[in-house]
Parts: C-alpha cells; sequence; structure tokens
C-alpha cells in the first residue's frame, strides 16, 4: 500500500540567521566595551580624588584672599599727574595757612605793642600836664636836693616839673643858685588854732604831705609862718 502523504520539504540553507547572530553578539560586546570604559574612567577619577591631600585652612583662607582681593593695576600716567598735582595744591594751601597765621601772629604782636606804647605815651602825657589850678611857687634848690627829689617833695611829676622848667636840665641844678618854678595847691598862712591836722584837713590833703613840702618833722605850727600845701 503505497504512503500517500506528502513528504516534509528540505530546509533550505540560509545565511541570514547566523549574520543575525553575529550582529547581536558584536552588539553586546561593544556595548560591554563601553561599559568597561566607563567603569575605568570613574576608578581613575576616584583614585586621583582619593590621591590629592586635602587644602589646610591657611591655603584656603589664602584663596580666598586672592579671590576677594582685587587685582592692583597700575595708575596711569596721567592720573598719577592729578594726584601729584592735588598734593602740591594741598601743600601750597597748608603753607599759605601757616604764613597766614605767622602773619596775624605777628600783627597781633605788633598791635599789642602799639598799644602799650600809645598807654605809656598817654601816661607820660598825663604825667606831664602841669595842673591848672594851684599856685605857682618859686624854690630854691638846697644842699642834698634833687631834681626828682623836689617833684616828690611837692607831689608833682618829674615831667610836669620839667615842663614849668624847661631851660633847667635835671642833672645841671646848683644849690642856692637854680631856681624852680613849682605847683602847689596854697600857700597858708598859720593862725590861730591852726595845727596841722586841721590845715590838712581844709584843704584835703593829708598832714603827711604838708609836713614833707615844709621839710617839717615834728607836728607844730607857728602862729604867722607860711605853709605850703601841696597838690594832692
Amino acid at each position: 500500500m503505497e504512503d500517500y502523504r506528502n513528504p516534509r520539504p528540505a530546509e533550505e540553507n540560509s545565511n541570514i540567521p547566523m549574520i543575525t547572530l553575529l550582529v547581536l553578539v558584536a552588539l553586546v560586546i561593544a556595548l560591554l566595551y563601553v561599559g568597561w570604559q566607563s567603569m575605568s574612567d570613574d576608578t581613575t577619577k576616584t583614585e586621583v580624588v582619593l590621591s590629592t591631600p586635602p587644602k589646610s585652612d591657611a591655603m584656603k583662607g589664602q584663596e580666598d584672599a586672592d579671590l576677594v582681593t582685587a587685582p592692583t593695576t597700575e595708575m596711569p600716567e596721567e592720573g598719577a599727574e592729578k594726584e601729584n598735582k592735588k598734593a602740591s595744591t594741598t601743600v601750597d594751601e597748608e603753607e599759605k595757612q601757616d604764613k597766614k597765621a605767622q602773619e596775624e601772629k605777628v600783627a597781633e604782636k605788633k598791635k599789642e605793642e602799639t598799644k602799650k606804647v600809645e598807654e605809656v605815651a598817654k601816661t607820660e602825657k598825663k604825667t606831664a600836664e602841669v595842673p591848672l589850678k594851684g599856685t605857682t611857687f618859686v624854690h630854691t634848690v638846697q644842699a642834698g636836693e634833687t631834681f626828682y627829689g623836689i617833684a616828690n617833695r611837692y607831689h608833682i611829676s618829674k615831667a610836669a616839673l620839667q615842663t614849668l622848667n624847661p631851660d633847667v636840665k635835671p642833672e645841671g641844678i646848683k644849690v642856692g643858685i637854680t631856681k624852680l618854678n613849682v605847683k602847689v595847691k596854697a600857700i597858708h598862712t598859720v593862725g590861730p588854732g591852726d595845727i596841722l591836722r586841721v590845715v590838712a584837713q581844709k584843704y584835703g590833703v593829708s598832714k603827711q604831705a604838708i609836713m614833707d613840702a615844709n621839710k617839717k618833722t615834728k607836728d607844730i605850727t607857728e602862729r604867722g609862718e607860711k605853709l605850703i600845701i601841696p597838690l594832692p
């Protein structure tokens, strides 16, 4: 009995599956290689980081300072000239102020000196003024007397005595010869009850001034005696 079953077709030899397999194998190998390279790079970086010594605080501080500090730039020539001019101007102003202060001090000193001279001149002028009131008395120079002593005796200044006697030289007076005009308050003739205290009260001068003017050493008066009453 014949077998009528269809025979199994023979498998064709095809190269397609083999090529596909090779491609897949190549891809797998490539992926493995790329992964190995990536792992190798990470390992190298880790080793570098681990092998680098840590920075000290001083180094960090220095780096921070370097970062904070602005780079120094040289001043342009024009800016330097401006700074020099500014400094020169400041020095000139200070010198002017010092000079002005010195001039003010000198002026103030001169002003004070002038004021003193004026005061002295006023004093001398006032001293040299001859009193308008009073009586002119002629005094004959006596032994032991000086020009200055005579002025003191009659309570007037030396300048006033010189004004009253312009032709007389103070150092050239002679005993018994030189006669000086002296300004006195009055010439008083002693009357009854005229003791020195009473006479002094009458003319508004001190008793001692009357005794000095009349060269008295004792508080005694005589009736009819003429007493020189000096200026107060």
